[in-house]
């Protein structure tokens, strides 16, 4: 009876966690929805000459399949492993049953045999009385035959009630001892299942969040691509000691700076302390009567020109515009007209560029400033 309460037991936490699971798969296919609708929301908004589109659509491509396989491999994994598991219980609980049936007929027949076992004597007493009745009422030779008649007739009885309850006996006790061996091996194997199961979803969910975690961090990176695309705000500015007279037109007092907005570096000195200015880049085209403060006009050439590394790539959105890596050197040159420089922008030759061909005309392009960073 023990065992049978841990199966019931067993069987009853299987259930829930079947149960569970399923409950489980349902909200990661609904979130696989969710996630799927907002990459098409993404795909939908992202307009065609933003940087970075191709990227996002195999982002939206890779999610898709990555949470379309974490799904697939929880079920074939963890769901149909549960399932298999669960299959073996309802062949156990029908012989369960049928040992309470079996007994049952097994306690009648042995309640009947000892029964007849016990009333034999009363029973040898109530087959004495009738014959001395008819002692009177039959003739002599026919006495000894109708005692001989009862007298067997009892002993049929018995034998029939001692085969039956032999009969149940071995019925019951085959089904008990197999469900002895069977239902203590079932809730052992309970503990190795359901280590099997949560290190196999675990693993999976680990593994999924990993992938998901790089599909995110380039998306991430796609951003901010778009954002250095289409930003105004410069990246930041490391305070940095300028010699006054290297390049004088570098330093304004805070009066003559009327660009907004403003941001004051000063030098440890106190000699040097003086106002630096940095212009905020605006979308080309729109001038003004100002020029870059970082690189004021120039007339030499490479390699004597002052040199600026890029911080980030930049993808040229026109003819006139350099292709930038993140890394590479240029050579900073003054333009031939000053009032063609667009606010925020510089002009430029990369230095491999200028090292293989010295061709300053056909090489040189505009690059926006903030994307740079001064090489000292």
């Amino acid at each position: 009876e023990h065992c049978v309460q841990n199966f019931n037991k067993q069987l009853t936490e299987g259930s829930k966690l079947q149960k569970d699971l399923r409950t489980y798969l349902t909200a990661v296919k609904a979130m696989h929805e969710a996630t799927k609708k907002l990459s098409e929301v993404l795909e939908e908004i992202y307009e065609p000459e933003w940087i970075g589109r191709g990227d996002v659509a195999s982002i939206a491509e890779n999610c898709d399949l990555l949470w379309t396989d974490y799904h697939q491999k929880l079920v074939d994994q963890a769901l149909l492993t549960l399932d298999t598991y669960l299959g073996q219980f309802p062949d156990i609980k029908t012989r369960i049953a049928k040992r309470g049936r079996k007994l049952v007929d097994y306690d009648s027949a042995r309640h009947h045999y000892e029964s007849l076992q016990s009333s034999k004597k009363k029973d040898d007493v109530k087959i004495a009385r009738p014959v001395s009745l008819l002692e009177k009422a039959a003739p002599q030779w026919c006495q000894g035959k109708l005692v001989a008649h009862i007298v067997a007739q009892s002993n049929l009885l018995r034998n029939q009630a001692e085969e039956e309850f032999l009969k149940a006996q071995k019925v019951f006790e085959e089904i008990n001892i197999d469900l002895q061996e069977e239902l203590p091996s079932l809730w052992n194997s309970r503990v190795g299942f359901y280590v099997n199961t949560f290190q196999s979803i675990a693993g999976l969910e680990e593994n999924f969040h990993k992938e998901m975690g790089k599909l995110n961090q380039n998306l991430n990176g796609v951003m901010l691509q778009l954002e250095h695309q289409h930003s105004g705000k410069p990246l930041p500015v490391k305070a940095i000691r300028l010699v006054k007279a290297s390049y004088p037109n570098h330093w304004v007092s805070p009066t003559e700076c009327t660009v907004n907005p403003l941001y004051s570096i000063f030098c440890e000195a106190s000699d040097l302390c003086q106002v630096y200015c940095i212009i905020i880049p605006s979308p080309r085209g729109k001038k003004r009567a100002i020029t870059s403060p970082d690189f004021p006009d120039r007339s030499f050439l490479p390699p004597w020109s002052p040199q600026v590394r890029a911080l980030h790539d930049y993808n040229s959105t026109d003819t006139d515009e350099l292709n930038l890596k993140m890394g590479d050197l240029v050579y900073v040159v003054s333009y031939e007209n000053p009032d063609e420089q667009d606010d925020g922008w510089l002009m430029g030759i990369r230095q491999v560029d200028w090292n293989q061909d010295k061709d300053l005309k056909s090489l040189r392009g505009v690059f926006p400033e903030n994307f740079t960073e001064r090489v000292q």
